[in-house]
């Protein structure tokens, strides 16, 4: 982790991001004054799940993981976070500490803005509170649809499902596959390493998918679909 400034070649301005677009001059001031950039490298961790949150985290550059851990070291994942969304939003409404872990997928450059200059923008700007809710609700929503997944399917349905999500970043991250172990996708789906492994080698045997080294090739949308509806 390396703390960022204005003078340093790697600095960047993004106030300017959609989501800042709303706010008065002093509410960017307000923000300027309140925040950090800070770049972190591949493998660290941005936010500890249980931790103190006294900021809230605005994604620049790069990929983070999302996931849960459980008390007996076994972790789940529960999305990629891409540039332009907030980590840790909850903090600033409910409980001080943060509820879920988050590390980079990529060296990743990220705003630590401190919640109560959240707090207060939201309380006086309408739009960028409007703005904040939509984007939780959509993180909800994502949230209900993986415990859906996981509650009700079969192992050949949810990696169906984890595919076609991860496969869905492949149009600005063609290399999405190959950041992630099959330890990660099989944290996705709440399955072993060792039924997610099988699991591949099934599908490319049935001309689903292709597997090359780490990378996987998506062959047969409507085929994974299917398994995904069947679950």
């Amino acid at each position: 982790m390396k703390t960022i400034i204005e003078t340093d070649a790697e600095y960047i301005c993004d106030i300017q991001a959609p989501c800042f677009q709303t706010l008065t001059h002093d509410e960017i001031e307000l923000v300027r004054a309140s925040k950090i950039q800070v770049q972190f490298r591949k493998g660290d961790n941005l936010t500890k799940q249980g931790a103190f949150a006294s900021y809230v985290l605005f994604v620049i550059t790069g990929l983070v993981e999302q996931y849960i851990e459980s008390d007996n070291n076994k972790s789940f994942n529960l999305r990629i976070i891409k540039p332009g969304e907030f980590i840790g939003l909850s903090s600033a409404f409910s409980k001080n500490t943060f509820s879920y872990s988050t590390v980079g997928l990529t060296d990743c450059q990220v705003l630590l803005i401190e919640k109560t200059a959240i707090i207060d923008i939201i309380k006086q700007n309408g739009d960028f509170g409007l703005g904040i809710i939509k984007r939780y609700c959509e993180q909800n929503t994502d949230l209900f649809d993986t415990f859906r997944m996981v509650m009700y399917k079969q192992m050949n349905g949810r990696m169906a499902d984890v595919l076609l999500y991860l496969d869905s970043f492949k149009v600005d991250y063609p290399e999405i596959f190959e950041l992630l172990g099959r330890k990660d996708i099989a944290n996705f789906a709440g399955i072993t390493t060792e039924s997610t492994v099988k699991i591949l080698k099934s599908f490319e045997k049935d001309g689903l998918i292709e597997l090359t080294n780490k990378d996987i090739i998506l062959l047969d949308f409507p085929g994974l679909n299917e398994i995904s509806k069947r679950g």
